[in-house]
């Protein structure tokens, strides 16, 4: 069974097995609708809470982790927004589906390290729903490196990027980041600051362009610099993407997964044409 998502991706549902899917939502109709749509296009059964007592004792009934939670804000014995606090707190992955939302709830659910949060506010709500839940699944099998002199940027960015379930790994110089690269052939993705001592990011993608094409390898650079140009500067040298420094966090997932689906479907039409 293969689920084509809204972004054009195709996901099968043998991916996820194994997965342990816990939903806290107290509307018979969303949970209705997103038991059934995961069972349908994922093959996965979900764990339905529908108040805080509930969510306990799923969480203590069973010594298998939670893979995933999806979280309303607000449940039957939790008004308050306890029931995120308590699967925050138990370090659980979790998207939250809301039907509240303004800028300071999401500054606040952002704050919390959440995974995403999808919004009741359309029809294709369950799909993304769907979806998000499938890139969290499925970001293991990618491997991100990170490049950046700053203790405090590189670790910024990796969690971040752990947040979302991807495979991480940092280098403090250009020097260190073609040694990654030599040495981990899966990595798919990287992302380079462009002030850099030894080999900024410039002259650190030149020399990887050399050896490692779009198809094998994509590149965002990033910069906390307000020249406008740098993005030009950057793609002229073989990158595929730029950001400026601060990021907005939907923003640079959203970065991200452009990127990383671009270079999937580039390697599926590669062994599509070896086939033929």
């Amino acid at each position: 069974m293969a689920f084509l998502g809204i972004s054009g991706m195709q996901y099968s549902g043998s991916m996820f097995s194994g997965a342990r899917i816990v939903l806290a939502e107290d509307s018979n109709v969303f949970t209705s609708m997103i038991g059934k749509r995961l069972k349908e296009l994922l093959d996965i059964d979900v764990e339905i809470c529908r108040n805080f007592e509930d969510l306990q004792l799923c969480y203590d009934k069973s010594t298998d982790p939670i893979t995933l939670a999806i979280s309303n804000i607000n449940l039957p014995g939790a008004e308050n927004g306890e029931a995120l606090e308590y699967l925050v707190d138990l370090s659980i992955p979790t998207i939250v589906f809301t039907g509240t939302f303004h800028e300071g709830m999401r500054d606040k659910l952002l704050a919390k390290d959440i995974v995403d949060y999808i919004l009741k506010d359309n029809v294709f709500a369950v799909d993304l729903l769907a979806e998000s839940i499938c890139r969290f699944l499925t970001n293991q099998r990618h491997h991100v490196l990170i490049v950046d002199d700053s203790p405090t940027a590189r670790a910024l960015l990796s969690s971040r990027l752990k947040r979302y379930n991807f495979r991480v790994s940092v280098a403090d110089s250009g020097a260190k980041a073609l040694e990654l690269l030599k040495a981990n052939r899966d990595i798919g993705l990287m992302i380079t600051d462009y002030n850099m001592p030894d080999i900024d990011g410039f002259e650190l993608t030149r020399r990887i362009r050399a050896h490692i094409g779009s198809h094998e390898l994509r590149i965002i650079g990033v910069s906390s610099s307000s020249n406008r140009l740098l993005s030009a500067r950057f793609l002229k040298a073989g990158g595929n993407d730029f950001m400026l420094r601060p990021f907005i966090d939907e923003e640079f997932y959203c970065r991200v997964n452009q990127n990383l689906d671009t270079l999937l479907q580039i390697q599926s039409m590669h062994k599509q044409r070896a086939v033929a």
